[in-house]
């Protein structure tokens, strides 16, 4: 049958082709001709069904807008783009088939799609604001929101062809020609939605410029000497891209785990760059990292104490991002640390690297006396650096979860790597594939170091179930077994040095 031959009857009220309107686009979604039987194409109704489809879609893009975000003008010229060109399609079909009825067709049935489409995608953006969609779909959503845009259109086509008998590949070339056309619209308008966040340039105030050395050298004054005869732990924590506020949260987080429950309080160190803590902690350059760590190194005692480095930012192969904007960084590359290290004199060394590609730090960090826990290997991503996060993928599983049940990094390290990977299949991701190697030298003073690190947690556990238990653990003598592996391993490496 024929556009020419295809007669639509208004029904007498409004609600009545409304209602027929919206059956007539469930028939067009699946697929079926049948819609042009219910369809109701009058004018009244085209600016009705335009109305709720815009305002749907302005709802939709207010809920996904983070906070500050104002209305963009572009976003809705955008968006009222492809409305207009299905109404011109409808006007020129309906001038080759003589046929008037047709010019308000495609642009309803398109309009009730559209309609639909942003308030389901309202709906899923209102849960997941509120936390009550599963971890995985997040990982879906832009897909499945792809898909809504795609079909709407291409059920359009397809009746339409269906209509027209259309030969199959005609059909095929105009729904491969409008699937590449539309994907490649809707990417390159992704960044212009009806609510934009206006970017702010960073400014750097005059008061942060002068407070920053204050607040690097506080920091370094502050941090104390170790207590000779004594196995001491130090922090040093570097949170490297400042526009994300989850590498700052993690490595405060982890410095909180190592300073009420490790006991480094007073021996330890952050370096953050974040947008909102210039005029609060000091920011993390090549400059104040190479400070700290011999700042730290002059306070440790090189045969007996640790420190306890870890980095969190984006990466890349061999680089840790330094940015902190409108400061010009250097990145943090993998010999340049190597290097800052060896000069420092920290002899023992537990370091963390939670970013992409992290595995590529291992060959020049690794050392008989190092112990490299990376996020990922050398050719893979890390996940969870999103600004709703408080702390990455591996950061939550290592740090939050498997160090507060664990006795030994090696263990924890397993728990932590079992759990990443199942998060990350979860949510369909590649596997990061985390990362540890032990020195040599570092396998027999480990056990030792380790014992007096997490015996710190212990007596608070044991005293709740045992009063008794406090006293035996603090009659052991834990700094003989450090003092007796550290001196093994430290003559094997002036042996080997």
């Amino acid at each position: 049958m024929s556009l020419a031959s295809l007669k639509t009857v208004s029904l007498q009220r409004f609600s009545l082709n409304f209602a027929a309107n919206i059956i007539a686009t469930l028939w067009m979604l699946v697929g079926s001709t049948r819609a042009f039987s219910w369809v109701k194409p009058t004018f009244i109704q085209f600016a009705v069904f335009a109305s709720l489809a815009l305002g749907s879609n302005v709802l939709f893009s207010w809920l996904a807008a983070e906070n500050g975000s104002m209305f963009n003008e572009q976003g809705l010229v955008s968006y009222l783009i492809w409305p207009m060109i299905i109404l011109l399609s409808g006007i020129i079909l309906a001038r080759r088939a003589s046929n008037q009825t047709l010019v308000f067709v495609p642009v309803v049935l398109w309009l009730v799609a559209d309609t639909l489409s942003a308030l389901l995608q309202s709906l899923v953006q209102f849960l997941g604001s509120h936390g009550w969609l599963p971890n995985w779909s997040y990982s879906f959503l832009p897909i499945l929101f792809l898909i809504l845009f795609l079909w709407q259109t291409l059920a359009l086509l397809w009746i339409f062809s269906r209509r027209l008998r259309t030969p199959w590949w005609e059909r095929i070339i105009v729904l491969v020609g409008a699937v590449a056309l539309l994907t490649i619209w809707q990417r390159n308008v992704a960044d212009q939605p009806i609510f934009k966040q206006i970017p702010v340039e960073p400014v750097l105030e005059e008061a942060a410029l002068y407070e920053q050395p204050r607040l690097l050298q506080q920091a370094l004054s502050s941090i104390d000497p170790s207590i000779i005869g004594k196995t001491d732990w130090y922090f040093m924590g570097v949170a490297g891209f400042s526009d994300q506020n989850v590498f700052r949260s993690e490595i405060n987080k982890v410095r909180e785990l190592f300073d009420v429950r490790f006991g480094t309080s007073g021996r330890s160190l952050t370096l953050i760059n974040n947008t909102y803590s210039w005029l609060d902690e000091p920011i993390a350059t090549k400059t104040s990292i190479l400070r700290g760590l011999k700042r730290i190194g002059q306070q440790m005692n090189a045969d007996e104490d640790v420190l306890f480095l870890t980095l969190s930012s984006h990466g890349n192969e061999d680089i840790v991002q330094l940015a902190n904007p409108p400061l010009a960084m250097d990145n943090l590359d993998a010999a340049w640390l190597r290097e800052s290290l060896d000069a420092s004199g920290i002899r023992w060394r537990v370091i963390v690297v939670s970013a992409c590609y992290s595995g590529s730090f291992i060959d020049e960090l690794a050392s008989p006396t190092t112990v490299v826990i990376t996020a990922s290997a050398a050719d893979k991503m890390s996940f969870g650096c999103t600004n709703t996060a408080e702390m990455t993928y591996f950061g939550q599983a290592f740090f939050a979860e498997s160090l507060r049940s664990n006795n030994s990094f090696e263990s924890a390290f397993k728990d932590a790597r079992l759990r990443v990977s199942e998060r990350e299949s979860l949510m369909g991701f590649e596997p990061s594939e985390p990362q540890m190697v032990i020195g040599s030298l570092m396998e027999t003073a480990l056990p030792a170091f380790e014992q007096v690190l997490f015996d710190k947690t212990r007596p608070a556990v044991a005293s709740m179930s045992n009063p008794s238990a406090m006293n035996i653990a603090s009659n052991s003598n834990s700094s003989l077994s450090v003092g007796e592996a550290t001196a093994t391993a430290a003559v094997s490496a002036d042996m080997n040095n």
